[in-house]
């Protein structure tokens, strides 16, 4: 039956009700009205109004259920479905809503997935050419100013090493932007050395410790799910450095039964109830490119903790 005929059909049913009580009670209305029969036919009104009230209540509380999902849902954060109760269109409403928002993930799969494929190769290019072209051109400014340096006097032999020197750094910098652009080491040596790698260069650069351990014998991973756990890593890091205000971060990496469990914790700030940033939402969409799970959340009584599993490649 339609919402209409059903929400037709519950008053129908209380005005024939209150209808057969007035025909065949013994209550009867005077002229004029006696107190008796106002305050009668005030409180059969107000049985009435109440049944129709509690029964429209039950019809339609499906589109409540349905109201609160559509305000809540967010397509990074996957649930379970609405479950398609109720009757006549509202079943059908549910339904179709459940069918909307597979439709909307997967288009939604597919744009991250170009626009994440096109992000990394934009990466690889500026990377390589930050390596090929401006290290060249830095390496070769470096070794003019060696030669110049060896020949000049001892007055300006000063100022031209410390110009090496600058020369020398910029170039390391600029190494350093081209590693984090294009992992090498995760093409060349696999995913740990490049974590490895990764918390390395973060001890160096800052004052925070980072303890790291990884299982012995972990599963296979794919390339394109090794890359999600790296970049994973890498912002976690990088929002840990920059926004928390830790002084010690854990990295872990931990064979589970068909899957491989990625922890990053820290002793910072915490996020408390702040949104989620573009970092982690980029973490998110990552995530659901390879079907793994991501929790962003608090580490016992302060800190983050983010929280990414993802499955092997044998499955």
């Amino acid at each position: 039956m339609s919402l209409f005929g059903r929400i037709f059909l519950l008053n129908a049913l209380v005005l024939v009700a209150a209808a057969n009580v007035l025909v065949f009670g013994p209550a009867t209305v005077s002229t004029p009205a006696l107190l008796r029969e106002v305050l009668v036919l005030t409180a059969g009104l107000g049985v009435m109004l109440i049944a129709n009230a509690v029964l429209i209540r039950i019809g339609l509380a499906p589109l409540g259920r349905l109201t609160r999902a559509m305000t809540t849902i967010d397509l990074l954060k996957p649930g379970p479905r609405l479950v398609a109760k109720g009757h006549g269109e509202i079943a059908e409403l549910i339904t179709t809503f459940n069918s909307m928002i597979d439709r909307l993930e997967a288009e939604r799969g597919h744009s991250a997935a170009m626009a994440l494929s096109a992000q990394e190769s934009e990466r690889r290019r500026i990377a390589q050419e930050l390596h090929d072209e401006v290290g060249q051109s830095l390496t070769a400014v470096l070794l003019s100013l060696k030669r110049v340096s060896d020949q000049s006097p001892p007055e300006v032999r000063e100022e031209l090493v410390q110009a090496q020197e600058t020369t020398r750094s910029t170039l390391d910098e600029i190494r350093r932007i081209a590693r984090r652009l294009r992992p090498g080491v995760l093409e060349e040596l696999g995913l740990v050395s490049a974590l490895k790698s990764l918390t390395t260069e973060i001890s160096a650069q800052t004052d925070i410790t980072v303890r790291r351990s990884f299982d012995k014998n972990l599963p296979p991973l794919d390339a394109e799910t090794e890359l999600v756990v790296y970049r994973v890593a890498q912002e976690g890091l990088t929002n840990t450095v920059r926004h928390a205000a830790a002084t010690e971060i854990e990295l872990c990496l931990k064979r589970r039964p068909s899957h491989v469990e990625l922890r990053l914790t820290d002793n910072g700030r915490g996020i408390g109830s702040s949104p989620e940033g573009a970092g982690i939402r980029g973490m998110r969409e990552r995530a659901l490119l390879v079907g793994a799970e991501l929790g962003v959340g608090p580490a016992g009584a302060r800190g983050t903790e983010v929280r990414l599993v993802v499955k092997a490649a044998s499955e």
